[in-house]
């Protein structure tokens, strides 16, 4: 592929788009930030806003409602939510990762019956893969189905699932071959959270992103029809896997609004906390410090950006992309982070200032949807 080709424009509409989201976020999310952390409270009413705002209609086509403006656009919002507050960015994040499996291998009945009404808002997703001794490795997954007629029985627990007790059907991957070998014979299924059978277990209490709920569901034999079978029987790993080859994208983006998020705060701290007669940004130290804060910013946006575009393009280097993209915004956020915390001395440290809230957002995102170090490995295979 030529250079030229490499090249990517954002249309205008996009950007007044992202500038109308960015003015939600200061406005409605920002003010909300530091109540819902502190009691770990789901904001049911950004989520209506978001809806009405055709927000969570961004990760959707437009044959199913969706505002059909593809990877870039979508993480573009995620980044102005997470500059804000990281858990609410969730709200949006998980509308792409719980509806991935249907909108990439659903049949067409699957995709009219749950899609559309996700993106109106209507419906919450969640994407239930790992459990507590299957996380970076699918192939340990205990939970199994099987077959009975016309049906499928669920049984097993899922664990660190975001949007457990939220979500009103959950994409779950279960054993269905247990000799068909490591990450094999798994197969995606839609499990209503209405059936018989399902339940919600604990819920954990977390360092950050307190205010989006992460447990674990429970499958006591559900049961499920076959048309909820996402994409062949047995599969199912393919199905996550492109599914996380995309979603992690949404982790990159929530990370650069964490770390563009603290820049910009911690900016706005130096030029008016004044020590020995002056702005403390007019001290060399401290100059340094957002001076490499801010172009660690200004380099995790352009990868990322390219990492969506190659999405868009259904670019063969997708995955490559969409790891190194993760790896590096996630490992800014943390860094840039623990620096807003520093330039901000003891004020960093209390709960009084936003610094240290992102600080703790910021550590998540260096591990689920694949640890960076899964990252590396991904990369490091496409090198070969």
């Amino acid at each position: 592929m030529s250079a030229l080709a490499e090249i990517y424009t954002i249309p205008q509409e996009y950007l007044d788009f992202r500038d109308t989201i960015a003015q939600i976020a200061r406005e409605r999310v920002a003010p909300r930030a530091a109540e819902i952390d502190e009691k770990a409270e789901y904001p049911h009413d950004l989520r209506k806003l978001f809806a009405e705002q055709d927000i969570l209609g961004l990760p959707f086509d437009e044959e199913h409602g969706g505002t059909g403006t593809g990877t870039l656009m979508l993480n573009m919002a995620v980044e102005e939510i997470a500059k804000a507050d990281a858990s609410t960015a969730l709200i949006l994040m998980i509308q792409e990762l719980g509806t991935l499996p249907i909108k990439l291998h659903g049949s067409e009945e699957l995709k009219q019956r749950f899609l559309p009404r996700c993106a109106t808002g209507e419906w919450s997703p969640a994407f239930a893969l790992s459990e507590a001794e299957a996380g970076s490795d699918p192939g340990g997954m205990i939970t199994y189905a099987v077959q009975d007629g016309d049906e499928w029985i669920i049984n097993g627990s899922k664990t660190w699932i975001t949007n457990t007790g939220i979500a009103d059907f959950y994409c779950v991957f279960a054993v269905t071959d247990r000799e068909a070998g490591h990450s094999r014979g798994i197969t995606a299924f839609v499990v209503e959270a209405d059936r018989p059978g399902f339940s919600v277990g604990k819920l954990e209490h977390k360092l950050g992103i307190r205010a989006s709920p992460t447990g674990t569901p429970v499958f006591d034999d559900v049961r499920v029809p076959a048309a909820n079978v996402i994409g062949e029987v047995n599969r199912g790993f393919k199905v996550a896997m492109s599914t996380l080859d995309r979603s992690r994208l949404g982790v990159a983006a929530q990370a650069l609004g964490i770390a563009q998020g603290a820049t910009d705060y911690a900016a706005a701290y130096a030029r008016e906390r004044k020590q020995f007669g002056k702005p403390i940004n007019e001290f060399q130290g401290i100059q340094f410090k957002l001076a490499d804060m801010e172009t660690k910013c200004a380099a995790a946006r352009e990868l990322l950006y390219q990492a969506c575009c190659k999405v868009d393009r259904d670019d063969p280097d997708l995955g490559k992309y969409s790891a190194m993209a993760k790896l590096f915004c996630s490992d800014t956020a943390m860094e840039v982070t623990v620096e807003a915390v520093q330039i901000l001395g003891g004020y960093g440290f209390v709960k009084e200032y936003p610094v240290e809230r992102m600080m703790r957002d910021a550590k998540i995102t260096q591990i689920y949807e694949g640890t960076n170090e899964i990252q590396r490995l991904v990369i490091a295979r496409s090198l070969r």
